[in-house]
């Protein structure tokens, strides 16, 4: 198997750092591609992105355990829809059941007003940021879960109030799935508690 983290949109592949470290000391091997390197030639949009991370997962010889977070999740989601025979699993961590239009216009005004470097510090410019938060505004994230067949883990920090129902949903809506919370971490638990979210992980893949 290969196994791929997938970082979330204000992250980028060295958000996995600690993470990975916690899981190779478990003999588990992953691979954590910067989603905003692997495709520079196209308009940055969600269907660009996506396009992209299908691409490199295709790729891929092996059949993939996906674990991506908030974005990284709305992607591994929407390829074990279109690639259900390339996937042996999932783990969704903080990701949206629905994309919260409104939040996410407030939170482009705010971006709009943040330095330049905020953005280069995770591998990708203002203006191209800005273009792919736009663009996924009409994602239908829930659209087909029925269709996931594959073992699913759905994973929310325990301080992650924004998301923490939209785990339940997609708890609720992907046949066989599990759910589990994650002490002392909000959103971003491969920050706020990556050895706890490794030993899970470690343990759903084994």
């Amino acid at each position: 198997m290969k196994n791929i983290l997938i970082h979330g949109l204000g992250q980028n592949n060295e958000s996995w750092n600690k993470t990975k470290k916690y899981l190779s000391e478990n003999k588990i091997d992953v691979e954590c591609p910067n989603l905003f390197e692997i495709d520079t030639q196209n308009e940055m949009s969600y269907v660009n992105l996506y396009k992209s991370f299908s691409n490199y997962c295709n790729k891929q010889k092996e059949k993939l355990n996906l674990c991506g977070l908030s974005l990284g999740g709305i992607l591994a989601l929407e390829y074990a829809k279109e690639y259900p025979d390339k996937v042996n699993s999932i783990v969704l961590v903080g990701t949206p059941y629905k994309i919260p239009k409104i939040l996410f216009k407030a939170q482009n005004i705010i971006f709009k007003f943040m330095p330049k470097k905020s953005f280069q510090k995770i591998g990708i410019s203002k203006k191209k940021f800005c273009c792919l938060v736009n663009s996924m505004c009409n994602i239908e994230i829930s659209k087909n879960l029925d269709t996931i067949l594959c073992k699913s883990l759905i994973l929310c920090g325990i301080k992650d109030n924004i998301n923490m129902d939209s785990a339940k949903l997609l708890n609720a809506n992907i046949k066989g799935s599990k759910l589990l919370l994650i002490d002392d971490s909000s959103h971003e638990v491969n920050i706020d508690n990556p050895k706890e979210l490794a030993n899970i992980i470690c343990d759903f893949w084994k």
